[in-house]
């Protein structure tokens, strides 16, 4: 195959859990006369030859970040990457959560705590009237130290400033809706919503279960597209993760731009997209 038919996969090795598209995404690209590769972010010399790169499971990014926003300027210097650049840094830190919020769109409401931060996880929940309460890393992936607390008790105030004293922190209530309705996963290639699943809640050490594919309500249609407003046309894939807030109106749990599982093994339909889409750009 010619040059223009080649694309690396970026991954990380180890995986820290199984990767159910890794393996779709390579026998679909192969079926397209595409010669794909899953290629670790962290390899030295795998980022010199200028083809293009997917980016997807770079799971570990969370625990050397300056390391892989390096990376991103490496991969995206010898050829195109997606999604680009720009966005990429942007879903980063989860405080792009309180610029949502300012631009008006529906999010879970977010405290955010800087590192050193001498404020207590009490006084924050109690200044907003949350008492169920999830705390967890603003750069965080899976359930990475995700916990899900009650304000008041010692311990978790001992917890939170664990947290705070080694990185930057979120602090935002605990949505009941996500144990009835879910936490639905909106998964979104190459411009249009594709499908959603719904996913249990998933705390450190727990491990996530996911729904077959399911419809995307108008409701959740409007937040997501809310969303993802002013991102230009070089995006190439998006997960919206959306729960009911108390009024019923979904709001953004958290918005995936970098390598969110997009869970192709529920929607063929998704996998042909994201497929054909990588084609045309290659």
């Amino acid at each position: 195959m010619n040059s223009a038919r080649r694309l690396r996969i970026a991954t990380c090795r180890p995986l820290p859990e199984v990767d159910p598209d890794e393996d779709l995404l390579l026998d679909a690209f192969r079926d397209a006369g595409i010669a794909a590769e899953m290629v670790a972010w962290q390899h030295p010399d795998a980022w010199r030859a200028p083809t293009p790169t997917l980016v997807r499971s770079t799971w570990d990014y969370i625990h050397a970040l300056e390391d892989f926003d390096a990376w991103i300027d490496r991969a995206a210097a010898a050829a195109p990457l997606w999604n680009p650049p720009e966005v990429l840094r942007w879903s980063l830190r989860k405080r792009y959560l309180l610029e949502l919020e300012a631009r008006g769109v529906p999010v879970t409401p977010t405290v955010l705590l800087p590192r050193g931060d001498a404020r207590t996880l009490s006084a924050v929940a109690a200044e907003r009237g949350w008492r169920d309460v999830v705390v967890k890393p603003e750069v965080g992936a899976a359930s990475f130290e995700t916990h899900r607390l009650q304000a008041g008790p010692r311990e978790s105030d001992a917890l939170c400033a664990r947290l705070v004293a080694e990185r930057d922190v979120l602090v935002q209530p605990y949505l009941p809706s996500v144990e009835g309705h879910g936490e639905r996963a909106l998964v979104w290639v190459d411009g249009v919503f594709t499908h959603a699943v719904r996913k249990t809640p998933r705390f450190a050490g727990g491990v996530e279960q996911v729904s077959d594919a399911l419809p995307i309500s108008a409701a959740e249609l409007a937040t997501g597209t809310a969303a993802l407003a002013g991102f230009g046309d070089e995006m190439l894939y998006a997960r919206v993760d959306v729960a009911p807030g108390t009024d019923g109106v979904p709001v953004v749990m958290e918005l995936e731009l970098v390598e969110p599982s997009l869970f192709l093994l529920q929607s063929p339909q998704a996998l042909a997209r994201l497929v054909a889409a990588v084609a045309r750009r290659l």
